[in-house]
């Protein structure tokens, strides 16, 4: 059987090449090798987040160290050069002399006969000059860096927040996040959903700022854990749970989430309406209908109804609604901490997502009843895709009007990671006026 590293080195070329999202790609990649066993899994998945995480510092120092840049090296030799390094650099357990002999390991096994020395010589200079990282003196450049993030991001962050929040988004954006779930309790008693939580063995910690959420810890895969097949919670960070419950969901009302895929926030108003609302979630695929659908299921939920429907184009067919939620396709810079591969794309792909963003919230718009209320959503912190759709869309809509949020001073807010230790979120409460 393949080592730990040998996986995962598999898996950091896999990905570099693909797009599917890290925790999808981890999530296969383990799933074929049953015998592995739990401490290897972790190590697995410490050591492919982390060098996803620490990608531009990784390759900063392999340019620097290297008469061939990063990008030109081969993936297979990029990647076991990266590995080395994160383990040197950012894992207390190994030993560099483990790092270094396990990294000539693998390149041994490349076709490359000269890889195990350049790997050698690599890692061992970077150990004997102190592990220093390198610097530009260049401010931007330097903290891209030291946090692993594309200047453009930064520059962005800085501009929208000051240079002291930047700092704060950023260096959250390299810990741990944390398991947050919501408890099922429209279904099960909360004494019941912690009981059998307890017998897997399953620490819960509950948070105080919404109803039924807490924290999970000890799950090597939650989709095993007894309580998640019982239906008993599903997966989601409390800056979402927050969200959902600006909307006040009300039994017997009429609810749209317009872009609900997978169907986290609209289990969430369901169980907020005790499962009598009319809550109709629609996605522009099939197949992520029948996910939102499967999820219901699990969770015994009843109320949900999960159609396909693309979200910038006015349907006549969906019914006018007392609460809407426009939680838009972004950029998802708040949950750069869950899935690191998201800040590596380029600027320019994002270039048309505030229109497009606009589109689906000023149809979504166009359901909704006098006097219902809507929340538009995201999990991005750039202005450019939260405010200033909001901004736009009062300014050309005056039979609209912005709402207080319930737990916050104003109509809107961005949630950054550092307030709660949540996902980076953004929330705005709007009405039509009667």
């Amino acid at each position: 059987m393949q080592s730990a590293r040998q996986i995962c080195s598999e898996l950091l070329v896999l990905t570099e090449r693909g797009r599917e999202y890290s925790n999808l790609a981890l999530d296969a990649a383990l799933k074929r090798y049953p015998e592995l066993k739990d401490v290897d899994r972790r190590f697995v998945a410490a050591l492919y987040y982390g060098v996803l995480e620490r990608k531009l510092t990784l390759d900063a120092i392999i340019s620097e160290r290297s008469s061939h840049p990063s990008e030109r090296l081969s993936g297979e030799l990029r990647e076991i050069l990266r590995m080395g390094l994160y383990q040197i650099l950012y894992m207390d357990t190994v030993p560099d002399s483990a790092a270094v002999d396990e990294s000539v390991k693998l390149a041994k096994l490349l076709k490359n006969k000269g890889a195990a020395g350049f790997v050698n010589a690599l890692l061992r200079g970077f150990i004997r000059d102190g592990k220093m990282l390198p610097k530009t003196n260049v401010k931007l450049k330097d903290l891209s860096i030291e946090f692993s993030c594309p200047e453009w991001i930064i520059s962005s962050f800085i501009k929208d927040y000051g240079e002291n929040a930047a700092l704060k988004i950023l260096e959250c954006s390299l810990k741990r996040a944390p398991m947050t779930i919501r408890l099922n309790t429209c279904k099960f008693s909360e004494e019941d959903i912690l009981a059998e939580f307890s017998a897997d063995g399953i620490s819960v910690k509950h948070i105080d700022f919404t109803d039924s959420c807490a924290e999970i810890y000890g799950a090597r895969s939650v989709e095993a854990l007894s309580a998640y097949k019982k239906g008993m919670f599903h997966v989601q960070d409390l800056s979402c749970q927050l969200c959902c419950r600006e909307l006040k969901p009300q039994p017997d009302s009429v609810i749209l989430d317009m872009c609900a895929a997978p169907g986290g926030k609209t289990f969430t108003l369901a169980e907020m309406s005790d499962d009598r609302a009319k809550i109709f979630a629609y996605d522009l695929h099939q197949n992520r209908a029948r996910l939102i659908a499967s999820g219901a299921e699990r969770l015994g939920l009843v109320s949900v109804r999960a159609e396909v429907n693309d979200a910038k184009r006015f349907n006549p067919e969906i019914p006018l609604a007392d609460r809407v939620l426009c939680d838009v396709p972004c950029s998802g810079l708040g949950v750069m901490r869950r899935k690191p591969e998201i800040k590596y794309r380029p600027e320019d792909e994002l270039s048309g997502l505030p229109e497009a963003q606009f589109k689906v919230l000023e149809t979504s718009a166009k359901y909704l009843k006098p006097g219902g209320m809507l929340v538009y959503s995201t999990c991005t912190l750039r202005k450019a895709e939260n405010d200033d759709i909001v901004e736009r869309f009062l300014a050309e809509n005056n039979d609209f009007e912005p709402v207080k949020l319930s737990g916050f001073t104003d109509f809107k807010t961005t949630i950054t990671p550092d307030i709660y230790g949540s996902d980076g979120f953004f929330i705005a409460k709007l009405t039509r006026k009667r």
